[in-house]
């Protein structure tokens, strides 16, 4: 991992830039790749069956923002798991799919984009890399368990983010000297603990050279950022969605934007609130996801931009300083 100062801004002072922002982001569903390119019909009656959540939860925007409420939907594409994929046969399967249940996607988004990025300019890849992921793993504040024996290498070092204290039960007991087992403990818990202990990256030796690969909770926790808008490098957004205009899409993931607006004429991609409609397997990533956020130390001039927004709004919004109580979640049985 790279240090932390090398990503400080404090010195430099930079603007901070301004994202336009909905009242609510929704999610709509996600799918392994297999399952968009080898069971379409499937991916389509899903799609069907999130048609009138979607509608639901946008009205309910509406009664709580107003009229005018801005609701975005987007959808998340696991790329960074799979890069040897055509992404002109998926795309085209899924936006096929969503088009044929009557589902408006506005924003397509990419997992690997989460990890890495290069701006775009005219729908073409520009400058040099944004190293997202790294950016975020910098600001991680662990919760040291006291007293901290330094048995076990901190976050930093390890990839490994907990919510307590863990066992000993991988502790070597000190020569001559027995040791009781002590189990994990939840700091903050009320009568018992919810222990949770999430890998946020391995490293792999790849070509003779150490490279980092990141968990998918990890980059979960990412595209939550990106989706709530909090996100900057040098002061500037660290995505901005590229309209797409009917065109081919590429052969290659990487020459897919990060965010594309499929939509012309869209609410924001970024957004005050999100709402996540996933299959009932990604609660323990959802979980996960929970215990990154809780643990960073995000921007404060970021932080406090986002906030005065809301209370700036035409309808008053009250955006909570603590980013996962901006997060909802909708699980989906049998998907």
């Amino acid at each position: 991992m790279r240090d932390a100062q090398a990503y400080s801004e404090a010195t430099e002072q930079p603007r901070i830039a301004p994202v336009p922002l909905s009242h609510l982001s929704i999610e709509v569903g996600h799918f392994y790749l297999n399952d968009i390119t080898g069971d379409p019909e499937r991916v389509q009656a899903e799609f069907r069956r999130i048609v009138p959540l979607v509608a639901a939860f946008a009205e309910s925007a509406r009664v709580e923002y107003g009229p005018g409420a801005r609701v975005s939907t987007c959808y998340l594409i696991d790329d960074y798991f799979q890069p040897d994929t055509d992404p002109a046969e998926i795309l085209r399967k899924l936006l096929n799919a969503a088009d044929a249940a009557g589902l408006t996607i506005d924003y397509l988004a990419r997992e690997s984009g989460c990890w890495q990025t290069s701006p775009f300019a005219d729908g073409v890849p520009s400058g040099e890399a944004i190293p997202i992921a790294e950016m975020v793993a910098a600001r991680i504040v662990a919760e040291p368990a006291p007293p901290e024996t330094g048995r076990r290498p901190p976050t930093v070092e390890s990839g490994w983010l907990c919510n307590g204290r863990r066992s000993s039960e991988h502790e070597k007991a000190m020569a001559m000297r027995d040791r009781s087992y002590q189990p994990p403990e939840e700091f903050g818990r009320r009568e018992h603990s919810i222990f949770l202990d999430v890998q946020l990256w391995s490293k792999q030796v790849v070509a003779g050279r150490t490279e980092t690969k990141w968990s998918c909770p990890f980059l979960a926790a990412v595209w939550h950022l990106l989706r709530l808008g909090m996100l900057r490098y040098h002061g500037a957004p660290v995505v901005v969605p590229q309209q797409w205009r009917g065109e081919p899409w590429p052969r290659r993931w990487h020459e897919v934007p990060p965010v594309v607006q499929l939509r012309p004429g869209a609410a924001p991609f970024a957004a005050y609130k999100t709402l996540s409609m996933l299959p009932k397997r990604y609660i323990g990533i959802e979980h996960a996801v929970r215990l990154v956020l809780d643990h960073l130390d995000l921007d404060d001039d970021v932080v406090e931009q986002v906030v005065a927004a809301g209370a700036a709004d035409e309808i008053p919004v009250a955006v909570s300083r603590k980013i996962s109580e901006r997060l909802s979640h909708l699980l989906l049985d049998g998907s």
